[in-house]
This record gives C-alpha cells, structure tokens and sequence, in this order.
C-alpha cells in the first residue's frame, strides 16, 4: 500500500480500510465526520493522493448508500403518465466550493425527503472552475456521505457542447474531445448527460428539417457512443437540445424535425438502444441574465406556454419525460411554481448561486478576486461597460484560479455560506415541489452499485482546454 493511502487514511482517523483497490468503511460516523479532509486534499493536490481520495470517496459513498444513479426511468415514467407532474427536477450548477453547496442543497433535501433531484456541471464549467469531473462527482458523493443522505443520486454532464468555431475548423478533432469528456464523466459517475449540438444548427438554410439535420445526426452519433460505454445494468439519461440558449423561441416545428431526424438516426446505428429522455427548449431566457449598468438584472420574460405545448408534444409523441429549461437563475422566485404549472420536466440554475457566493464571501477576498479580473479578464471590458457589468460578466474567471483560497477561508465564512445556500435550496425546493420525490425516486429508479476502477482515478490529470465559446 502507497503512502499515499496510508497518509489518507490517518487523515480520516483509520475510519477506512484499504486492502489493494478494496475500500471498507470501518466508522460510519467517524468517516462522514472527516470526509472533508479527503474532498480538500481531493481538489487541491497536484499529486496521486487526489485521485487516491476521489478512489476512496466513491468506494465508501457506496458501502454507505451513496449510488450515482441515472434519472431516465423516471423521466420516461412521467412521459407514460406513471408520475405525476407535481414537480420540476431542478438541476444545480455548483461552480465554487461546490462540496459546500452540495451539502447544504443535502439538508435541505433531507429536510422534505426530496430525491429527485440533479448536480451539473458544463463543458465549459470544467474549465474555467478547475473541476474535472472526477473531482465534482467526489464533492457530490462526500457531501452525500457528510450529511447522511442514502439514495439515488444524479449527476450531469451539463451543455457536453460541440464548439461551432472548433467544428469548423477540424469537424473530428472537436467530436473526439467531446467522446472523450464523455467517456471521462462516465467513469466518474456521470450517468446523465445532455448533449448539445445545437450550436451547429444552421437557420439559413431552406426548411427547418434541413436546419436541424445535422443538430440531430450529430446528437444521435454521441448517443450511441455514450450507449457504447454505459455501465451494464445503466441507462444514461440523454438529453437534446434544439437550439443555442438566448435567440429566438422553441417551436413544435423545430421539436418534429429534430426528434424525427434523431430517431430515424439512432434507430439505423443504434437499433434497440435508448434514446432521450428529455429535451431542452428556447424559452427567452439566456445564460446568467442580462446584468443592468447599475448592477441589477434585467427582467427575464419566459414563454411558459412553450415549455408546456413542447412537453406534450415530447410526451405523448416522443416518450419523453418533456421539456428542459435552461438558464432560470435569474427568473423571479414568484414565477418558479410555473414550472411546474408548464409541465417542465427539468429547470438548471447556476448564476445565482455564484452570485450568492461573491455576496457572503468576505470584503477582502472578494476585492482580491476583483484585482486578480481587472488584470487577467482586461480583454473582456467593452466600451460604456460598468464596473458591474464588467464584474458580472467576468467574475466566473476567477473561481478556478482561487479554488485553494476558498477552501482556505475561515469556518465562519464557509458556514454563513452554506447557511446562505441552504435557505436558498429551501425556497427553490419548495417551489419547484420536492418534497416527497424520494417516493418515486425508490419507485423507477433501481440504482446501479457501478464499483469504480482505481486506473481511472490514480492517474495524470486531462489538460484544460479552451471552452470561452462554450454555453454555461
């Protein structure tokens, strides 16, 4: 055994065992109590003890119930109508100390035995956070184990998008990174995954069926590698999408086109395989809202009555679970329930709870990060913008390169964090109508004990990439 483990194991206070790649959980309460230890040495070390916690992390998380799981049977239940459509699944991007959101987002769940429920994380997150999937599926996992949370649970790959400039300049290279991203989410417990060559939609061509042609070969060719490369016994929830966030809205049109083209591909290549489960729509909204001179945000119009005549259209059509709403941080809390009301299946939220973190952060660190965007995000200030508008377009920049700072802040500062978070999770919870979702988590999703392998984690990191074109 390497020092490395013996190193980890200590730090958890010998609550842990490891024989070779065999991880036993020794002290349940002594190993929820120090799993943090493993989480920080997981983000932060540039050595194998982080790949060796993330190892160690996944094992225990599944000896103590703590299964990544895919939420596609329960989608497709909802499309039969098996399900009621008494909520909307809210998806979170958690981009800083996400560790520390996902254990708040955990209280609150367990506060109203909510199960049905996502953690995401974009392509372009990965990049500009310093979060690997591997490392955000371990933040996940041990919140779970921290905050005594049993059950399914779901992480996503968020906008695994296609690059339209990188596509354009060499069509296999920017395909194969995006096999590849998939492929490296997968093994780390990945098990949804919403593909998005939408960005390739071409609106200038004749008829909306050419126009989306290519949206849905595409689509369909990432389905059946990912199909290819699902654990035995896991469905991987798949999700499309029909067009870029933020241009013009959804239709039914659009939605025929792009389904018809996507299951006379997959039914050629992929014979008996899954399709999708769900659909992202255009609905008004774009990604992280429109941010005001003085700082506020501007109002967000949302074509309800599109999500809810799409849904159907996905149901009773299609199978589906129905339609995905993106970038709805900044809609006004009133207008949550009408998620709900619209038959949305999914709703994905990930700006305010940045903005949220820049808010209770303290001064000093936050004027730091500020210093740190004035120099390295220069490029990005336009003419006539505001310094709020600067700082709310670029301060995700930031969150990466003070990934260790954060971790470092003060226990007082973390906690009014979470605490912030928490009653934030409480609210959304409530609105999108969580409560008691765990039932029909237990009912259609039967879970997958999928054991890790340990090449796939004690291993070199990915390079990053340049994801500044990508959708949040």
């Amino acid at each position: 055994m390497s020092n490395y483990v013996n190193e980890l194991i200590a730090l958890v206070e010998n609550s842990i065992s490891v024989d070779g790649s065999t991880v036993k959980v020794l002290d349940e309460n002594k190993f929820r109590q120090h799993v943090g230890k493993l989480v920080e040495r997981s983000a932060l070390a540039s050595d194998l003890s982080a790949g060796w916690s993330r190892y160690l992390i996944r094992c225990a998380g599944l000896q103590l119930g703590v299964v990544p799981a895919s939420i596609h049977d329960l989608y497709l239940a909802r499309g039969r109508g098996d399900v009621p459509m008494t909520f909307t699944t809210p998806a979170f991007n958690l981009r800083a100390l996400s560790y520390h959101a996902a254990r708040a987002m955990f209280r609150a769940a367990n506060k109203i035995n909510a199960g049905a429920f996502i953690f995401e994380i974009a392509r372009s997150e990965i990049g500009y956070t310093a979060q690997r999937p591997s490392e955000y599926a371990t933040n996940i996992i041990a919140a779970a184990i921290a905050e005594n949370f049993v059950g399914p649970v779901f992480i996503q790959g968020d906008h695994f998008q296609v690059s339209a400039k990188k596509y354009q300049a060499n069509q296999q290279a920017e395909l194969q990174a995006v096999r590849d991203l998939i492929t490296e989410a997968i093994s780390a417990g990945f098990y949804n995954i919403d593909v998005d060559t939408s960005t390739l939609v071409d609106i200038h061509l004749p008829s909306v069926e050419e126009q989306q042609a290519l949206n849905s070969k595409l689509s369909a060719e990432l389905s059946k590698f990912i199909r290819d490369h699902e654990p035995d016994g896991v469905t991987i929830s798949i999700g499309g999408e029909i067009g870029e966030v933020g241009t013009t809205n959804s239709n039914e049109f659009e939605l025929r086109a792009y389904m018809n083209g996507y299951n006379a591909y997959m039914k050629e290549i992929a014979p008996n395989k899954a399709g999708l489960s769900k659909i992202s729509v255009l609905t008004g909204t774009s990604h992280g809202g429109t941010v005001l001179a003085d700082g506020s945000i501007a109002d967000v119009t949302i074509a309800f009555d599109v999500l809810r005549d799409l849904s159907r259209i996905g149901r009773n059509e299609y199978g589906m679970g129905g339609t995905v709403q993106h970038g709805a941080s900044t809609v006004p809390e009133e207008n949550f329930n009408k998620f709900v009301q619209n038959e949305a299946i999914e709703v994905h939220l990930a700006t305010n709870f940045l903005t949220m973190f820049f808010d209770n952060i303290p001064a000093d660190f936050k004027k730091e990060m500020y210093a740190w965007l004035d120099v390295n995000s220069a490029g990005d200030r336009k003419a006539g913008m505001t310094d709020e508008q600067f700082y709310y377009k670029v301060r995700k920049n930031a969150v990466g390169p003070f990934k260790a700072q954060s971790y470092a802040l003060p226990e007082d500062a973390k906690a009014k964090l979470m605490n912030a978070w928490e009653a934030q999770f409480d609210k959304l919870f409530n609105l999108l109508g969580m409560k008691d979702t765990k039932q029909y988590v237990e009912q259609f999703i039967k879970a997958v004990k999928v054991q890790p392998v340990l090449s796939d984690y004690v291993k070199g990191e990915v390079a990053a990439e340049d994801v500044s074109d990508l959708a949040d």
